[in-house]
This record gives C-alpha cells, structure tokens and sequence, in this order.
C-alpha cells in the first residue's frame, strides 16, 4: 500500500508548538501579522525584526520534542517499507519533529527552521543559533543577506514537482493536523479525489475543507493518530 500524508502545525501543537490558524482565534497569525514578518517585502524592509521573530521560532523548536503522532508517523514509514509498501511524509511545518521522531525522507515543502539560506547566492547550511544582519554568508562572504530557509508569503513552496509524482501513485491521502486554507497543500485532497485515490482527514477540529474527504476523524493527533497508524498496521 501506497500511502501519502500531509502533516500541518496541529501535529506539532502537543509538542508546545503553536498553530498558525484555529478556529479559536489563537493562533500564531492571530498574534503576529504575517505581512510583517512572513513575507521577502518585510525581509526587505525591517530584516531586525523578521530575525527576531524566527530566532525566538528557532530556540522555541530546539526546546520541542516529538510527540506520539510523529512516533507513529515513523513507525508506519518503516513499517510500510518493510511489508513492500511506502509511505511519503510530506509537511508544511518548518521544523524536524518528524526527523527526531524516526522518520526518514520527509518532504518539507515550506523549508526548515533549522536551516539558513543567502539570499545572495543561494548557499543553504544549517542553523542552530540567532540570525542577525550582522552574519555573514560563508560561502560568498555578503553581510546582511542570510535569511531562514522557510517559504514566505508570496514564494513557490519546495519540491512541488515531487509531490505532484507521489500524490499520484498512490493510494490513500490523509491530511494531518491542517487548517484547509493554506494553498496549494490545502487543493491535495481535490487533486487526490481527480485521481481516484482515497482520502481521510485527521484533525482536532474539522478543517476547511472536511467536505471532500472520505473518512474524518477528529481528536488531539497525539492520540488519534497512532490509533489510526495501529489500523492501517492491522
């Protein structure tokens, strides 16, 4: 079996993570202003203070843990693979909860946190401390032009071309932990319906788009989502 999931912030939230969208008004976009701090014309205009906001992001991830979602997750890839299956991890999180929770070839379409890109001449190393105006690129030595390896606002997410292969080979979509609205992750399970692949969505509450999935479920991922991995191992 063939499986394809995407994962969004609410799989990371029990990790102390918070989301960016709830229907409660709560979350990460509900206190911050993404066109102030999320986008290459804020970079532009105030870098300060998009660094400040992604250095505080980035000492926040370091602190995180994974928690049983991610171990599932993990778990069914390796389990899959064993029995001539495949599972493809595609995530818009930004961080490597997955990874520290036992996955392997997780697909981050929205970049990584832990990782820091020239906007000069593209070199990408990782990054573990604050970034600043001040650093410099170790590769073609330009102060001022590091910024984090994420996708803001207004720029194409990664490896779409990738994504568009394994959506269509497989077998069942499932959404994990997302709100619908951020596109082109949240027209997946559209994509997924033209194909005649099976689709299930796995969320606290339901998602923008709940309608057109096959099969909803709904509860903290920590625990609906192994419950999910120990079916699907069955």
């Amino acid at each position: 079996m063939r499986i394809f999931v995407l994962t969004g912030a609410g799989v990371s939230a029990e990790s102390g993570l918070g989301t960016f969208r709830d229907k409660s008004g709560t979350g990460l976009w509900a206190r911050f202003d993404p066109m102030k701090l999320a986008t290459p014309e804020a970079f532009a205009r105030t870098p300060e203070a998009v660094h400040e906001f992604y250095n505080f992001r980035r000492r926040n991830l370091l602190s995180a843990r994974p928690n049983a979602a991610h171990a599932a997750l993990a778990r069914l890839q390796r389990e899959l693979a064993a029995r001539g299956g495949a599972l493809t991890l595609v995530t818009q999180n930004i961080d490597d909860l997955h990874e520290r929770g036992g996955a392997g070839d997780v697909i981050h379409m929205h970049g990584e946190l832990l990782k820091a890109r020239c906007a000069a001449c593209g070199d990408l190393r990782e990054q573990r401390a604050d970034l600043s105006t001040e650093d410099r690129c170790a590769a073609c030595g330009r102060a001022g032009a590091m910024r984090p390896h994420v996708v803001w606002f207004g720029e194409t997410p990664l490896f779409l071309e990738e994504i568009a292969a394994a959506l269509s080979a497989a077998d069942l979509f499932v959404s994990i932990g997302t709100s619908g609205a951020v596109y082109p992750a949240a027209g997946f399970v559209s994509q997924a319906r033209r194909l005649g692949v099976a689709t299930c969505e796995i969320n606290l509450e339901p998602s923008d788009n709940a309608a057109q999935f096959d099969v909803r479920r709904y509860g903290a991922a920590s625990a609906a989502v192994p419950a999910w991995v120990e079916e699907m191992l069955r």
